[in-house]
């Protein structure tokens, strides 16, 4: 929420003019006040610069001019300006407030956070300065310090509705969704026309899975604000997280019509059209990834040309590198097979857990974990670049499994260890990494997980790690606990074939399963990633998986019951023993 500046208002003193008698002079600043007052910023602005010539020293021509050039965004001038003002009257609160405004837009947070705090200390009840310290304090992940000023400037200021909204987003990030919703709430009823506070508040409903709510609050902030780009993109997640693909991508045709540069609209856009099964037009604008927050400074900074399908690469050296997640580079590295067969010397460079794993790929010349020195190779291309390189479709996916394996001396060594099986034995993993986005949507507590598999069989933990919340339900379980044991993804392999079925959420662990053809039952919720695709229980990717989906309820019990169902039918067809 952009912080507001302290212009000056109606009905409160101008400046001190300091006892300047000359009419024209007063007049002059009336005037150039007014057209401020109005949002005439460069009438204001001229205004204010006529004043000064006549009066260079003129404190509150000097800080409202500056005031005019940081809405203007020449944030260097607007700090140089209100420098001059504080030169002549060192105890003007919002001079610093506002140059604090201007030296957070040129990122020198620390003299902001110091002018912030010196406005502060010349006036304690200053609310707007404390909402804007809280605003940098917000941007920095201070949250909780954020909070503690926003709490001040309420205090300070009960009608305050921006501090409301803005204190609302901390509360989102923190978690607390009630309570955000509750301040967005106050925020509206002390300004019903705020649509920024009505489409935070569609976000808080959005967390809290009242999607129809929040599908109404974004209807109503783009009714106060029609051109409201944000609110039709956030309308389009809604609709998608919702599966009516159709109306999500109208919302971010909306959404990008009106901002065509809208980076996160292109790329949600580009998961809609994935996830409905589009590819060609999906992999077109999954390159908008690369100019998004999360990734833009995640690009490789290479002086060498980016291959994506064209030109020849005959004799070629070129470099595929891994860009996201440990999953997405097992799925994709499948891909440099095809850059082989054009003949290249591929290099591939991912994660350093992977390496030992992908070192068994033919394809690749070499696999390594770190970026090697531009002169190595001609091209480079992003792993998940490639099926925009290959113009893949749902037809032409590369599905050939398994293309990975385990190494045969670990495998046996695993075998070993597990011992001679008397019944089914089924690996489990029930959780990804607590800091994923989407972790809350696609983790199970291990006590949920157990509740409704059959126990007539062995369970084995895949898991590298142990939550917290999970010991308990561990401790008291039969369940196999191997994480300790697990170095790298060639002991995740080994132990993998030694199973007759893993059940899995949406993990690394399910992609290594079905890059080594190993049957596997992947849960995934109600609104799946996009390489899932929608109301199937099969995958073009990899062909071993079975996937099994939430419906509208959203719950993983229907889902894990007729998991456990379907273990108790493969029991029935499998030898009672360790697969070979």
């Amino acid at each position: 929420m952009p912080r507001p500046l302290n212009i000056p208002q109606k009905k409160r003193p101008l400046a001190n003019l300091s006892n300047v008698c000359f009419s024209n002079l007063s007049n002059l600043f009336a005037q150039a006040v007014n057209f401020h007052q109005k949002g005439q910023i460069a009438q204001a602005k001229r205004v204010y610069e006529q004043l000064l010539i006549q009066m260079p020293n003129h404190v509150g021509a000097l800080h409202y001019l500056g005031v005019t050039e940081a809405q203007s965004g020449s944030y260097g001038r607007a700090v140089a300006l209100m420098d001059k003002a504080i030169l002549i009257k060192a105890d003007d609160a919002d001079i610093y407030s506002n140059r604090g405004n201007a030296l957070e837009k040129l990122k020198r947070f620390d003299d902001a956070l110091a002018s912030y705090d010196k406005a502060i200390s010349l006036k304690p009840d200053h609310a707007d300065a404390h909402g804007n310290r809280a605003n940098l304090l917000k941007k920095l992940k201070r949250l909780e310090d954020a909070l503690t000023n926003y709490n001040k400037a309420i205090l300070l200021k009960p009608h305050y509705a921006d501090a409301y909204s803005n204190q609302g987003e901390v509360l989102q990030e923190l978690g607390r969704f009630a309570d955000a919703l509750a301040s967005y709430d106050k925020a509206i009823s002390l300004k019903p026309d705020y649509a920024q506070a009505h489409l935070n508040r569609g976000n808080a409903l959005k967390d809290l899975k009242r999607l129809n709510d929040a599908l109404a609050s974004y209807d109503k902030a783009i009714s106060l604000k029609p051109d409201y780009s944000e609110g039709h993109y956030n309308r389009g997640m809604v609709l998608q997280e919702m599966k009516y693909l159709n109306d999500a991508l109208a919302s971010y045709d909306k959404a990008i019509s009106l901002k065509p540069e809208y980076l996160d609209a292109n790329w949600n856009k580009s998961l809609c059209l994935l996830l409905a099964g589009n590819f060609l037009a999906g992999w077109k604008l999954y390159e908008y990834r690369w100019q998004t927050e999360s990734l833009v400074n995640s690009a490789i900074k290479t002086q060498k040309p980016l291959w994506l399908g064209w030109p020849n690469i005959q004799g070629m050296n070129i470099l595929l590198h891994s860009e996201q997640g440990l999953g997405d580079t097992i799925q994709f590295c499948r891909y440099a097979a095809l850059v082989k067969q054009l003949g290249a010397r591929v290099t591939l460079k991912v994660q350093a857990p992977l390496v030992n794993l992908l070192k068994q790929l033919k394809a690749a010349d070499e696999v390594i974990a770190d970026f090697p020195a531009e002169t190595s190779y001609d091209y480079h291309c992003p792993l998940m670049s490639l099926p925009l390189a290959f113009k893949t479709e749902l037809s032409s996916i590369p599905d050939t499994t398994p293309y990975l394996y385990a190494e045969p001396a670990k495998s046996a060594s695993w075998k070993q260890t597990l011992g001679q099986a008397s019944r089914l034995r089924v690996g489990l993993v029930w959780s990804g990494s607590p800091t994923h986005k989407h972790d809350t949507s696609r983790s199970i507590e291990l006590r949920d997980f157990l509740a409704q598999l059959p126990v007539e069989h062995d369970y084995i933990s895949l898991q590298k790690e142990l939550r917290d919340t999970d010991k308990a339900a561990l401790t008291g379980s039969s369940v196999q606990w191997l994480g300790e044991s697990l170095s790298d993804f060639t002991d995740t392999a080994a132990l993998c074939v030694n199973l007759d079925v893993l059940v899995s959420v949406d993990t690394s662990v399910a992609h290594l399963a079905g890059a080594l053809g190993k049957k596997t039952f992947l849960l995934l919720p109600f609104s799946p990633d996009y390489r899932w695709l929608l109301d199937r229980d099969d995958t073009p990717w990899y062909p071993s998986l079975t996937l099994f989906r939430q419906d509208s309820s959203r719950q993983w019990a229907p889902v894990l019951k007729r998991v456990g169902e379907e273990i108790r039918k493969l029991s029935l067809t499998l030898p009672k023993t360790s697969p070979s």
